[in-house]
């Protein structure tokens, strides 16, 4: 078994990149407002909302527990509605000694596509792959596009 891992997933969405990206990357903390079941809040810790080198502390619902993460914002690429999220603090470390989150908002004829890349480094051979976040990864992508579709534009 390998200790570094790499998981992928695509979501469909109709809304458009542009948007999403917007809220998922410079609006976070409006998360807690859009999908309160998924995501308790996210709270700017140093520097700016959606600029590199900012880090933010999240509090996320996963396997029914609430998890704690420090993530720095990096690689921000605002033409490729692109970013990554680089953990450094929390209860992922536990497990992991790296953690990356990799998101990147395609826009498409119809909509969007959203990619998501989990990359880590395992501390054991016994930690299984980060499965369960990569679905909450692709819940909250759907919860954002609810209410992008929605009209409700204003949180």
């Amino acid at each position: 078994m390998a200790l570094y891992g790499k998981l992928e997933t695509e979501v469909k969405i109709n809304a458009s990149a542009k948007k999403f990206h917007e809220i998922l990357h410079q609006r976070p903390h409006h998360m807690s407002n859009i999908c309160s079941d998924k995501i308790q809040s996210v709270e700017l810790h140093e520097s700016e909302w959606g600029k590199a080198d900012t880090i933010l502390n999240w509090r996320i619902i996963l396997d029914g527990r609430v998890h704690k993460a420090k993530k720095v914002i990096e690689d921000v690429d605002e033409e490729k509605n692109s970013f990554t999220w680089r953990v450094v603090e929390g209860d992922l470390l536990e497990l992991y000694k790296s953690f990356k989150i990799k998101v990147q908002c395609i826009p498409k004829d119809e909509g969007s596509v959203i990619h998501f890349t989990l990359e880590y480094e395992k501390l054991h051979e016994g930690i299984p792959d980060s499965h369960t976040l990569l679905q909450l990864c692709a819940e909250v992508t759907k919860d954002i596009e609810a209410h992008l579709m929605g009209n409700n534009n204003d949180v």
